[in-house]
């Protein structure tokens, strides 16, 4: 097998790497920077969706930029803090361009200031900016035991209108309806998506179609669908306009740079991280910034740049040095990074469909590159990883919670490698001949970078308006 990445051509829809990288690509990996892992977990033994246990806060830029931030959420925070029982929403204010030393220093100083309660401390956390004013590597450095999510606009209008739409869920009744899932996978004959079908969305279809009551009722209504070239997206834009609350996960190629490298930067920050659909079409924020496309709802989008794009790839100095072998790594991220001096995004299509009235309450994507090494364990599908996220969501849990589901296999590869590369170097510090395997150690580093990837888009204590009982 050979590691394979859903990343394609914005102009022809073609894979950037058709054929995939050798598994011999993977030797001698960087390795990777750690990251502070939890030392306590709040309240671990109580109802993780209850905020009145859990409590929920902000984190915002510093200076005047964060208080029109938060006058924009005013609403929210208010319905929050009476949510949590009349306490105030604890609120962060932080400098820009963090990296990932000096979020571990704020976040063990700051964050965890132990002249605060551990009872006050939030555990849901919701930033607001991009990714220039509080830092991926913040938001990263967080989600390892916090339930992070985070919004950004381009105008004040997108705020506004997502606020509107998470209160006027939550003051909806619940739902009486079986709770709906929506599989989608645009099969354009890569190998990435076949084996994204094979080892992820056919058994996640399976097991929600397995689920039924006592009585064999089933508890889900479960859709497949299957883009094709002729007509790659109009069952799934049907499916997606119905109302009532779904979750949808869908797999796709992430739109990178077209061949002749993009011809602006707008023009790039519209469209990278766009899905790929058969036949090369893309659909981007444009084709969904007014239309029904799943109220209420949940979105999982497994794509290269679904969710935005880094300053520096986490993959940037692997690919250089491999580059100097393998020429196909040397266009994995040609002109996809932001240059010197311009800033990292979240990705337009994601902000689209939030400050969409009749759009989601969360997405769910990814901030670099997304491998299928993320469901793929040495060639065994390992679905499970990815549909506990799909379950909770499905369970009317809060999406802060859900995604974490996902982000504890992140803790477990993060914890395995360093293991590993501790043995490594007690044994050459012994004299020894080295036990690992440099295979399994690059393939658990890729594993990891890959992970650490997801991230949250939207409100992290939003939850589907379902009866929880149907769902279960």
């Amino acid at each position: 097998m050979a590691l394979e990445l859903l990343l394609a051509h914005a102009d022809d829809g073609q894979p950037v790497i058709p054929e995939g990288l050798p598994m011999e690509a993977l030797h001698f990996p960087s390795k990777p920077e750690p990251l502070d892992l939890p030392e306590r977990l709040w309240d671990t033994s109580g109802d993780h969706d209850r905020l009145s246990r859990q409590r929920w806060g902000l984190v915002v830029p510093q200076g005047p930029r964060g208080q029109q931030l938060l006058a924009r959420v005013c609403r929210l925070r208010e319905h929050r803090e009476a949510q949590q029982g009349g306490r105030p929403a604890q609120i962060y204010c932080v400098p820009p361009g963090m990296d990932g030393v000096s979020a571990a220093n704020w976040k063990r100083t700051v964050f965890r200031d132990e002249a605060v309660s551990e009872a006050e401390r939030p555990r849901y956390l919701l930033l607001l900016g991009d990714l220039d004013e509080v830092s991926l590597e913040l938001q990263q450095e967080l989600g390892t035991d916090a339930f992070v999510g985070r919004l950004t606009f381009p105008t004040d209008e997108g705020y506004d209108a997502y606020v509107d739409k998470v209160l006027r869920w939550e003051a909806t009744e619940a739902r009486a309806h079986r709770p709906r899932v929506i599989f989608y996978t645009a099969l354009d004959g890569s190998d990435a998506t076949r084996w994204g079908r094979e080892m992820l969305i056919e058994p996640g279809v399976s097991d929600c179609r397995s689920r039924t009551t006592d009585e064999g009722r089933p508890l889900v209504e479960v859709h497949d669908i299957i883009g094709k070239a002729g007509d790659p997206s109009g069952e799934l834009l049907a499916r997606a306009a119905e109302p009532g609350p779904s979750v949808l996960f869908s797999l796709s190629h992430g739109a990178g740079t077209p061949r002749k490298g993009w011809p602006s930067l707008a023009q790039q920050r519209e469209r990278q991280g766009a899905l790929v659909l058969p036949g090369g079409q893309l659909l981007t924020a444009a084709d969904l910034a007014s239309r029904p496309f799943l109220p209420g709802g949940v979105w999982f989008c497994l794509a290269c740049f679904s969710a935005g794009t880094p300053a520096p790839s986490s993959y940037t100095p692997w690919l250089r040095d491999l580059a100097s072998t393998d020429p196909e790594a040397a266009r994995v991220l040609a002109g996809a990074l932001p240059k010197q001096g311009d800033r990292p995004f979240i990705a337009a299509l994601p902000q689209t469909v939030l400050a969409n009235p009749e759009g989601p309450l969360a997405v769910m994507g990814h901030v670099d590159l997304a491998w299928t090494s993320g469901f793929d364990d040495h060639g065994r599908g390992m679905p499970s990883r990815f549909l506990g996220v799909v379950q909770a969501l499905l369970d009317s849990r809060r999406v802060g919670a859900a995604i974490h589901t996902l982000l504890r296999f992140f803790g477990e590869a993060n914890s395995t490698l360093a293991v590993l590369y501790l043995r490594e170097a007690l044994e050459r510090e012994a004299g020894k001949p080295c036990s690992v395997a440099p295979q399994d150690k690059a393939e658990l580093w890729l594993r990891r970078q890959d992970l650490a990837g997801y991230v949250l888009l939207g409100d992290p204590a939003a939850r589907l308006a379902l009866r929880t009982e149907e769902a279960r």
